[in-house]
């Protein structure tokens, strides 16, 4: 049986279908590998040298967010891993307050690499699924990549999305715009297989993810969703819903890819003059772009993610994502009550 590692793929989205050229495939493989590296330093957890690399760095991102010694670590293989194959004219990462200009020693390519190094990091020292999310664009002819105005595009204009997931096993989901393939990384050969063709997200779903702690900070239009959702067989839904929640946005967006569902993360009382809770380029626009792909739908309630232009680097939103007919319910609830 022919296996399809990831390399193969590529090729094949290049020379025959001409979806990429040789530089985003080069590109994708490098992040592939990066991914691949932090997979390795999460397997190696405590047991790392220098006291290991779980637990806190005593430090704090741009977001004002605590970081784990991964967030730093994580970042750092990205960061080392990409900048130097001259594919890229610049990267920002969300624990980063400007972007990151490649050294002038090294060749500069087309692209703009944007990225969250370890989503869900929270998760880390309890031994529970995190990941990595990327999203790539093209740098605006005369562009200057060490500008943040650069890198505010439309989710729109991304030419190559994706994730990945440390969990029991390492899997890297990705789309180039050709629909949405995920790989399983085969850990005795060092490659990423292909083990998902064409992922589609049911359009029905039974399920939801949402943090109900927040519950009290909800706009109306999300607490009477999730009221409706709650009441079960006997409320106006007829049927029973089952809650999922691992706070960790690649999982739980994961099990969505994989058996349908909602996740929301939308804006609060809280987040209101922040804009939301989630970061649109490095988090919301890679998701969306791979939900669409997937014949799932993302919208902030009122607008479609992808087609929002950002004014600012670390803009934050509100997501709602997943199963293409329950988005529309809950967009229907906004439209009802704003």
């Amino acid at each position: 049986m022919r296996r399809t590692t990831l390399s193969r793929y590529l090729i094949e989205e290049q020379r025959e279908k001409g979806k990429i050229n040789a530089d985003l495939r080069l590109l994708l493989e490098v992040v592939s590998r990066a991914c691949k590296g932090i997979s390795i330093a999460i397997g190696k957890g405590a047991s790392a040298e220098n006291g290991g690399v779980f637990g806190e760095a005593g430090s704090e991102n741009v977001q004002g967010e605590a970081q784990k010694k991964l967030d730093i670590l994580s970042n750092e293989i990205l960061l080392e891993a990409n900048e130097w194959g001259g594919h890229l004219a610049g990267m920002a990462s969300e624990e980063m307050a400007e972007p990151h200009s490649i050294p002038n020693r090294y060749p500069q390519g087309e692209y703009l690499l944007l990225f969250d190094p370890l989503d869900g990091s929270s998760n880390i020292d309890i031994n529970v699924s995190v990941g990595t999310i990327f999203s790539v664009l093209r740098c605006p002819d005369g562009a200057d990549p060490t500008q943040s105005s650069s890198f505010q595009q439309a989710g729109t204009q991304q030419v190559a999305a994706g994730y990945a997931v440390y969990g029991p096993t390492t899997l890297l989901v990705l789309t180039v715009g050709d629909g949405v393939v995920c790989f399983t990384l085969d850990r005795e050969y060092g490659s990423f297989v292909l083990t998902h063709e064409n992922m589609q997200i049911p359009a029905d779903t039974k399920e939801f993810a949402i943090n109900m702690s927040n519950a009290r900070f909800w706009d109306a239009p999300v607490k009477r969703y999730v009221d409706d959702l709650l009441a079960g067989a006997n409320g106006p839904r007829g049927k029973d819903f089952n809650m999922r929640w691992v706070a960790a946005m690649v999982a739980d967006v994961h099990r969505i890819m994989t058996r349908g569902g909602v996740f929301l993360y939308p804006i609060d009382s809280r987040n209101r003059d922040k804009g939301g809770k989630l970061r649109l380029m490095y988090e919301a626009n890679p998701m969306a772009f791979i939900v669409e792909q997937a014949g799932g739908a993302a919208t902030t309630g009122t607008e479609r993610i992808m087609s929002i232009v950002p004014t600012a680097l670390h803009q934050r939103v509100s997501v709602i994502l997943g199963s293409k007919s329950e988005v529309e319910i809950v967009e229907k609830y906004y439209r009802e009550m704003n």
